[in-house]
């Protein structure tokens, strides 16, 4: 079945966030593992996982609709040189893509793709999840201060005895 052009240009354009997101996470998981904060390391890649996830989905729908998913094309890595640029790194992908994904839902809409709409919902669902963990974050740093709200994520050595 082919598709129409626009929704599949849109599928590409979320798949090139998406392949984007994916490293910029991995990157800023292992920068944070590196740094002590193992925890939020493990969610920072389990984000990278969830963008992962969207890529597959993006490329399975792609082809089904009979075009190439463009594996080739990525936008700039914004890796943040301590947490507070991270989040705020991070937070300003996943606005973007907020930004593109619910005009781009309408025009699947409007061209006839409904599955297309639907999977693009499920995703912006997601992705507004992660800016409120994000904006969160952000808060959080804000309130307690950069230093105290790092030293709340450092993981300690289990006691003896």
């Amino acid at each position: 079945m082919r598709g129409d052009d626009e929704v599949i240009a849109l599928l590409n354009e979320q798949l090139t966030s998406e392949l984007t997101a994916i490293n910029q996470y991995f990157l800023h998981s292992k920068m944070q593992a590196n740094w002590g904060f193992t925890k939020l390391a493990d969610k920072t890649r389990a984000e990278s996982i969830e963008e992962m996830n969207h890529a597959e989905i993006l490329t399975d729908r792609i082809l089904f609709l009979e075009a190439l998913p463009n594996y080739q094309k990525l936008l700039p890595l914004r890796i943040g040189q301590d947490l507070r640029e991270q989040f705020h790194s991070d937070l300003s992908i996943e606005v973007e893509v907020v930004e593109r994904l619910r005009p781009g839902i309408q025009m699947c809409r409007d061209k006839g793709d409904a599955t297309s709409a639907k999977l693009l919902e499920t995703i912006l669902k997601e992705e507004e999840d992660h800016i409120d963990y994000l904006e969160t974050q952000i808060e959080l740093m804000d309130k307690m201060g950069d230093q105290l709200y790092m030293a709340q994520l450092v993981d300690q050595p289990p006691t003896v005895g």
